[in-house]
């Protein structure tokens, strides 16, 4: 069914201003949900979105029947997300990037579209669902080869055509009793996605990088991000004390909004698009 929400058009006075914050200043970007609409991946927090309660990382490790219906859900969710594409925000930003205006991409978005749009300097703050993570010896796989092993032990998991995708790669699935949870290859342990769920930490290492392209740069631009997540607001105030002007790109009010020099309310896809356009030399 197609989204009965109206565009927000793009506000020319508001571009101008955020031109003119931007302009001639180094800029650290961060991104969320948001960004990724376009590309078929819908938002957690977006008008219409469903009100979901993903499962948390004490649930994944306690119970071996969460981790069935995790990675049930997860492998169905993984085929419709891995088919998604960059849209024209991912690669405004991987132009921007490359020209020297922005120092790389913070995002909070674990589809790896920043990268497969041309972005080098990116910093996956919740990780990414492309790999794979054994809790217990620490080695790492590509979610195509533990995709491969999971359709062949469970080829029933296959069969369902319509499948309703998370921001996070997952669906869900209601029959999971028969179904065969992966292990490591190399010491039969617990494989989890390398994401970071509800109630898990971000790797200490992992936001220092995220927070040396804040403290590095003159301005900070965050598209896309209602800045509900922790980590997203720790940036936010990273940028904040040292001063820099925040530009929020965002349909729909965030918790950056009071601290913005510019909010521009409109679509990421063409706001970042249009920053581009004019930012490029």
């Amino acid at each position: 069914m197609p989204d009965a929400t109206p565009a927000v058009l793009l506000d020319p006075a508001a571009l101008d201003e955020a031109v003119r914050v931007l302009e001639g200043r180094r800029v650290a970007v961060l991104t969320g949900a948001g960004v990724s609409t376009d590309s078929g991946i819908p938002d957690y927090r977006g008008e219409g979105a469903p009100v979901r309660r993903p499962m948390t990382f004490q649930q994944f490790l306690a119970d071996a029947r969460w981790r069935k219906r995790y990675w049930a859900g997860s492998h169905l969710g993984w085929k419709a997300f891995s088919a998604a594409a960059p849209n024209e925000g991912h690669r405004a930003l991987a132009r921007l990037e490359a020209a020297g205006v922005t120092n790389g991409v913070v995002t909070q978005n674990v589809d790896a579209l920043h990268v497969r749009a041309g972005s080098r300097r990116v910093v996956d703050l919740h990780g990414t669902v492309d790999r794979v993570l054994c809790l217990t010896c620490g080695q790492s796989f590509a979610r195509d080869q533990v995709a491969a092993r999971l359709s062949a032990a469970n080829p029933w998991i296959d069969e369902p055509e319509n499948v309703r995708l998370a921001p996070d790669g997952d669906v869900e699935v209601d029959d999971i009793d028969s179904f065969v949870v992966p292990e490591c290859t190399v010491c039969g342990g617990v494989l989890k996605p390398d994401v970071v769920f509800f109630g898990e930490f971000v790797p200490v290492e992992r936001f220092a990088e995220a927070r040396s392209l804040v403290v590095s740069a003159d301005a900070l631009l965050v598209a896309g991000s209602s800045l509900v997540v922790n980590s997203g607001i720790r940036l936010l105030d990273q940028a904040t004390r040292r001063k820099l002007p925040v530009v929020v790109v965002n349909r729909g009010v965030t918790k950056g909004d009071s601290r913005a020099a510019v909010k521009v309310e409109a679509g990421t896809s063409e706001t970042l698009a249009a920053l581009a356009e004019r930012l490029v030399r």
